[in-house]
């Protein structure tokens, strides 16, 4: 991540829900290294320092308004948030994550209009040796090999793509890994919806309830919300069909307080 003379990469990334740092871990005499050598911790650590500088400015330059913004009265919702800079300017000031930090809701909703990107949950993706994908680098940590994501992509026939995979002890790619890390980091699961035309999946937060899961079809659903059908993801893959699976006694109705699973294949009954 490296600033070229403007700050885009910033402002794209205070767009996002997820950070991603993309860290060399893997060892080559072919490609070339700014540091001279393969040291993961202290590139991803500088990654995240300047992310943590920018943020620090940020805040900064908003302190600085505020005490010229003081000179109009007194403001409760200008308190708080000078409040809330001057915890976030302590913790940028040691290149550490503003994610990690209690903030109380009033102080958190104060920074989020800043859009601070170290705010936001990370995930390290530390791009490996072939050797090394199953090394483990700690919570928050992904690891995947750019040059076997490419060899599995150059595979036309479906079949022998998932037998490569399987060779190297991998039970998909490393995209759909990274998609389900990501997912992970970021508290969310998927639902789905059948329909005679289509198979949907709905991405919710994890712990959601039925009617917020419907309200993310339609609002309609959740306003008149009566219960909801329930199969299992498993249950319908082994039975082979709705029908199967309700034969079965596997269907479930399930009421307002139900807590969404991920893989819930579901019908909503509604009344508006």
């Amino acid at each position: 991540m490296e600033d070229g003379g403007g700050r885009e990469w910033y402002d794209d990334a205070r767009t996002c829900q997820l950070v991603c740092p993309v860290i060399r871990a893997f060892s080559s005499g072919e490609v070339y290294h700014p540091a001279g050598s393969v040291d993961p911790e202290r590139d991803g650590g500088l990654l995240e320092t300047e992310l943590a500088l920018a943020d620090l400015e940020r805040a900064m330059n908003r302190l600085l308004r505020i005490e010229k913004e003081k000179k109009r009265g007194p403001s409760p919702a200008r308190e708080i948030e000078e409040r809330a800079l001057r915890r976030a300017l302590e913790v940028l000031d040691e290149a550490h994550w503003l994610a990690a930090v209690p903030f109380d809701p009033d102080e958190r909703r104060a920074l989020d209009t800043l859009s601070l990107v170290t705010l936001l949950p990370a995930l390290r993706v530390y791009n490996v040796d072939e050797t090394d994908l199953a090394r483990d680098y700690g919570a928050g940590c992904f690891t995947l090999s750019a040059r076997i994501e490419k060899e599995v992509q150059a595979i036309e026939d479906p079949a022998e793509r998932v037998e490569y995979l399987q060779a190297l002890g991998l039970d998909s790619s490393g995209l759909d890994r990274m998609n389900r890390a990501a997912y992970d980091a970021l508290g969310l699961m998927s639902f789905y919806t059948v329909g005679k035309d289509e198979v949907r999946a709905w991405t919710i937060r994890r712990g959601a309830r039925a009617p917020e899961a419907a309200g993310r079809i339609h609002s309609d659903l959740e306003r008149g919300f009566i219960r909801v059908e329930v199969i299992k993801y498993d249950d319908l893959i082994a039975a082979g069909s709705e029908r199967a699976v309700k034969d079965q006694g596997k269907a479930a109705l399930r009421g307002r307080d139900y807590v969404m699973e991920d893989g819930d294949v579901c019908h909503f009954l509604f009344n508006v």
